[in-house]
């Protein structure tokens, strides 16, 4: 206990005046921010957060880039991605016009030929 039970109510209003008088002493030998050291410790301060705050913007400014970098090169790539997707259903559907054009030309050949043959058998 720090106080032991048989103190007097003086001498704990003593012990207490004793403490704040310490309290205050130890405030009024602290530096002022008009001391010239207490100024050059502030503006040192000042600086060096001023650099940090210039290099986090820095680091901001360089992550943006990136991202901004990585979301182009992703862009190109799906670009990339959806004009071949389009070419390929370009050429899928130019091969099925193809082939259909291809199958109509031999039907029509199939039937020219077997006219010729009927022609061929008539007297």
């Amino acid at each position: 206990m720090k106080h032991p039970s048989d103190n007097s109510f003086s001498e704990r209003r003593k012990s207490a005046e004793s403490a704040r008088r310490q309290l205050i002493a130890k405030f009024e030998s602290a530096p002022k921010p008009t001391d010239p050291v207490m100024q050059e410790r502030l503006a040192a301060i000042a600086s060096a957060r001023t650099a940090r705050r210039a290099e986090r913007d820095a680091m901001k400014a360089a992550e943006n880039d990136r991202l901004l970098q990585e979301a182009a090169a992703l862009a190109d790539v799906a670009e990339a991605h959806q004009r071949a997707e389009a070419e390929a259903r370009q050429l899928e559907a130019n091969n099925r016009i193809a082939r259909v054009v291809a199958d109509e030309a031999a039907r029509k050949a199939e039937r020219d030929r077997r006219y010729a043959a009927r022609k061929a058998r008539r007297p």
